[in-house]
């Protein structure tokens, strides 16, 4: 497999994120291996709370809640998926699927030894994190979802997702922090917009933001369905604390709140909020509101013997 490196100082510098980087390697499948990218921030003996972005944002997304959710005490794990930040990045399309993808962020539990886990998912971060939810339903304590949903491909995606695959495929230049901006109800600065394009030097780089919209199962053909299905079993009879937390201006999963909180029984009894002024990346949007979701949610629903 052959791979790509963002060099590091394309990440000097970028606004409202100084973080230490830290580092794993993951098998990537071929014999080789990949190097991924994660910040690790807190207490190191404080329960963990999994900060999972989507498409075609990096960890860089999450840089407003990181601060709220250490001063509230928790430990922070906030991964770049393959292909995006300064994790490494195959140069093939073809390297990219979504059993990779989920296989891939699994190293993130399994070799950090993470348990007690507070998930907090949106966009690709919930259909790898829920993923990870059904086939370890024991490490996770808590789930956040927002903006995101598993699809199995047997219902219609809608189309506001239908014209973004669309886009992603035939745009010649895939415009990463511009991409960002038309997702987001506010404007960003700039610079704020150029650390978003930081981890992509060019477009070799961007393999991985090119394949993902072509991953999501949008048919009930697609090779991921059935593994979805499977693990929607599991979330069916999932009864941990499970909060959904959707933004009012997201046209791309709007739908999806009201079925997850129907079909996943840990959504009984919770607060689940909409987030006012957020678009579909509303870490970017509302960043510090969401982390504050977040906090409340850990306290009202504390981990036995904590």
């Amino acid at each position: 497999m052959d791979v790509l490196r963002t060099p590091d100082d394309r990440f000097a510098g970028l606004p409202g994120y100084d973080f230490e980087p830290h580092y794993l390697m993951v098998d990537d499948t071929e014999g080789g291996e990949l190097r991924m990218h994660y910040l690790d921030e807190g207490p190191a003996d404080a329960d963990p709370v999994l900060l999972l972005h989507g498409e075609p944002s990096w960890c860089y997304l999450y840089r407003k809640m990181i601060p709220v959710l250490v001063a509230a005490g928790h430990r922070v794990i906030a991964p770049d998926l393959i292909g995006f930040g300064r994790s490494d990045k195959p140069a093939s399309r073809n390297d990219y699927t979504y059993q990779r993808h989920v296989d891939w962020t699994r190293n993130v539990l399994t070799q950090l030894a993470l348990n007690h886990i507070t998930l907090v998912c949106q966009d690709w971060g919930g259909l790898i994190g829920l993923r990870l939810v059904a086939e370890h339903p024991d490490r996770f304590q808590r789930v956040v979802a927002a903006n995101t949903m598993l699809p199995t491909g047997d219902h219609d995606p809608g189309e506001a997702f239908l014209r973004w695959q669309t886009f992603s495929q035939e745009t010649p230049v895939f415009k990463v922090g511009s991409i960002i901006q038309s997702g987001t109800a506010l404007d960003m600065p700039a610079d704020v917009v150029a650390a978003y394009d930081a981890p992509f030097p060019d477009e070799s780089f961007k393999e991985g933001a090119r394949q993902f919209p072509t991953l999501v199962p949008t048919s009930p053909e697609d090779p991921a369905c059935e593994p979805n299905r499977q693990a929607w079993k599991t979330l069916f009879t999932f009864r941990k604390p499970f909060l959904t937390a959707f933004s009012d201006k997201d046209p791309i999963t709007a739908a999806a709140g009201p079925v997850i909180r129907k079909l996943i029984p840990g959504c009984e009894g919770q607060e689940h909020t909409t987030i006012t002024d957020g678009g579909h990346f509303l870490q970017e949007d509302q960043g510090e509101a969401l982390a504050d979701v977040v906090v409340r949610f850990i306290a009202a629903n504390p981990r036995e013997g904590s």
